[in-house]
């Protein structure tokens, strides 16, 4: 292993990127991230928009990859950051293969989902290791689950711009055929079962509101929500957003009732946006939460309802002071440099 050359590379490797999905829209943070500590970027990913798309990698593809084909993509890293491909094997040929290109070579494996957490997929097995590879959750309740498999992960959070530009509320609702007087509940999620949708239009059909849902249906789903919005009792949206920012400033509640996610960004981006929150059951919920977020139960409707009939504005002074404080997308550069400085195998970075 030689010296390596300035700047350094890091390969950035997932089952998807450039899309507006979670792991996606954290991927290119950290992309922004390493650029501003001096690091070259290649991306590597099965779908979407990366340097090099490798159809095998995708979460729907059925073959594994070609004798040298991740090698080559891998070719001149002097670090693969793996994001959630091995952690969630949705294609568990890409995620064996993946994990076999990688043994004795410097990787972090940011964790944003496990296996074990879903009941369909905890039967693939206990998650990769080697000793040349730092691990990395999103919750401490994910970095307990790696420990109870015998591998000790660091907690690095999602980071948020804490003063995000602002959206054109006037001009998004109007977009959206919403009046000036009408009540808009923003449910800003994919359609899968695990988000809630039921409970997110429930919440607003109590309230008398619009419903808006951004995401598509995955996962097959569609079915049961077209059934689910058929029956709504309610005016329903169902249609992406132009930009997240427009979407937070149109609405007046932002409903997120998941009863499982490996972190859920819209608990830090509605309060970065200034609106208030309703939550489901979901664990890593209740973990962020401590941190001294106020958010509202999303089945307790009255108690929503009464805040939305008089706002009060230091309830969401308070939450963005919060996630400013704990959730800083300014952060994010000393705390991606603090792991990489101590990924094992790696006293002075080497070229491979």
């Amino acid at each position: 292993m030689r010296a390596v050359r300035s700047p350094a590379t890091a390969v950035i490797c997932s089952y998807r990127l450039g899309g507006t999905d979670g792991v996606s829209v954290e991927a290119a943070k950290w992309e922004v991230a390493l650029l501003e500590l001096g690091w070259r970027v290649r991306t590597v990913a099965g779908e979407g928009r990366a340097d090099v798309v490798l159809p095998c990698l995708a979460a729907s593809s059925a073959g594994p990859p070609r004798p040298g084909e991740l090698e080559s993509a891998f070719g001149g890293g002097d670090v693969v950051i793996v994001e959630n491909l091995c952690s969630l094997p949705l294609n568990p040929a890409a995620s064996a293969a993946v994990a076999r290109s990688l043994r004795g070579r410097p990787a972090l494996l940011r964790h944003h989902d496990l296996a074990v957490e879903r009941p369909g997929l905890a039967h693939l097995g206990p998650t990769p290791d080697d000793p040349a590879w730092r691990h990395v959750c999103l919750s401490r309740a994910a970095a307990g689950r790696l420990a109870a498999e015998g591998i000790p992960a660091d907690v690095l959070r999602n980071a948020f711009d804490p003063d995000p530009p602002p959206g054109d509320r006037e001009t998004a609702r109007a977009s959206l055929g919403v009046a000036p007087g009408e009540r808009l509940v923003l449910q800003p999620t994919r359609a899968i079962a695990r988000k809630g949708v039921p409970e997110g239009l429930a919440l607003a059909e109590a309230l008398g509101a619009t419903y808006w849902l951004t995401g598509a249906a995955e996962d097959g789903y569609g079915d049961e929500l077209a059934a689910v919005l058929a029956g709504a009792r309610g005016k329903v949206l169902h249609r992406p957003a132009q930009t997240m920012a427009d979407a937070y400033a149109a609405c007046d509640l932002v409903a997120f009732p998941s009863t499982l996610e490996g972190f859920g960004n819209p608990t830090i981006e509605s309060a970065t946006h200034r609106r208030p929150l309703a939550v489901g059951p979901f664990e890593v919920g209740a973990e962020l939460r401590r941190f001294g977020f106020c958010w509202f139960d999303a089945a307790d409707h009255r108690v929503i309802a009464a805040w939305l009939a008089e706002p009060d504005p230091r309830l969401l002074d308070h939450n963005a002071e919060v996630a400013r404080r704990h959730f800083s997308l300014e952060a994010l550069p000393a705390q991606l440099s603090r792991l990489l400085a101590g990924l094992p195998g790696t006293g002075t970075i080497g070229r491979w």
